[in-house]
């Protein structure tokens, strides 16, 4: 692993789509972009703010995401998210998380994730299976 750089960040953003809505996913009844669906974009912003900093055959694994849901996104509009690494102990990396349509702040998350062997972690989970 190489050396994460706390308050390093990363940004991207998306248009929410009809997929995403969380009368399409099952969260909900309503045509708004679904919890689920703004959770895993703040995961996937997490992931790729790291990828700078990982070796060959690294990865990381969610172990915990604690997040608010503070405004209602339309279809059609635009969702920023930033991510930004708060702490590093030894294989544990946290990050503070904000997501904002083009109105509001919509979301805002703590989340952790673990440094792992891909090749390994992938291994041991397929054991489960197998006992």
């Amino acid at each position: 692993m190489k050396e994460i750089k706390i308050n390093s960040a990363f940004t991207q953003e998306m248009i929410v789509s009809k997929e995403q809505l969380a009368s399409h996913v099952g969260s909900g009844v309503v045509d708004v972009f679904a919890t689920p669906m703004m959770i895993a974009f703040m995961e996937n912003t997490a992931v790729k703010c790291l990828e700078p900093f990982m070796e060959e055959g690294e990865t990381t694994v969610g172990i915990c995401m604690n997040s608010t849901h503070d405004a209602a996104t339309p279809v059609g509009m635009k969702v920023t998210c930033t991510a930004t690494i708060t702490a590093v102990e030894r294989k544990k990396i946290s990050f503070s998380i904000v997501a904002k349509d083009e109105k509001d702040v919509i979301g805002k998350a703590t989340h952790d994730r673990f440094l792992v062997i891909k090749e390994k972690f992938e291994a041991k989970a397929k054991q489960k299976a197998m006992n």
